[in-house]
């Protein structure tokens, strides 16, 4: 996926300015995929300039309203109905698991431990925001609500994984390095 594809899918349900956009991408589409401020009104550039969406409106200090031309609705419906997404996954939580080794157990321990606490409230979170929603708006509020519950499914999967890698390092199932580098002493 990609910045450009997630404009054009939110502009294919209501025109918007750059500020509007970056709003309901902080509400809804930040949880997927995060972007920037500067990164969606450098975006919304390119996609004028080729043409996928054109300015309806300009308003005071430069506030341009932004709605997809055919070509962008075309480009978004190609995007889902024929892009195959590669799904590379990047997480750093499991990258530092890779080494949790280097740590002394309960050090390790714990860490896993927070991870498990950081689910759990990002739990919270999105439980609250699917309390605090009507999910029956519209097309985009109601897919919105499956990506809602991938979260909350996610979450659920992080917080007992992380208590379960924790115990198998409680219980010794995972082995101590054999030689640990000692960490320097503080000055």
């Amino acid at each position: 996926m990609s910045l450009r594809h997630a404009l054009l899918g939110l502009l294919v349900f209501r025109p918007g300015s750059g500020y509007d956009l970056l709003k309901m991408f902080n509400t809804s589409l930040n949880y997927v995929w995060p972007a920037k401020q500067s990164q969606i009104y450098g975006e919304l550039t390119k996609l004028d300039a080729t043409g996928l969406i054109q300015v309806t409106d300009e308003g005071p200090r430069g506030r341009k309203q932004y709605s997809l031309t055919p070509e962008g609705h075309a480009e978004a419906r190609r995007w889902l109905a024929e892009t195959e997404e590669h799904r590379p996954q990047r997480n750093p939580m499991l990258l530092q698991t890779f080494f949790l080794g280097l740590l002394p157990r309960d050090e390790a321990v714990e860490r896993l431990l927070r991870h498990a606490d950081t689910a759990a409230k990002e739990y919270d979170a999105l439980l609250a925001l699917r309390d605090s929603e009507d999910w029956d708006r519209d097309a985009l509020t109601e897919c919105g609500r499956l990506v809602l519950e991938h979260g909350l499914r996610q979450r659920v999967l992080e917080q007992e994984w992380a208590h379960w890698a924790a115990e198998q390092l409680r219980e010794g199932h995972v082995k101590e390095p054999a030689d640990r580098p000692e960490a320097p002493e503080p000055d």
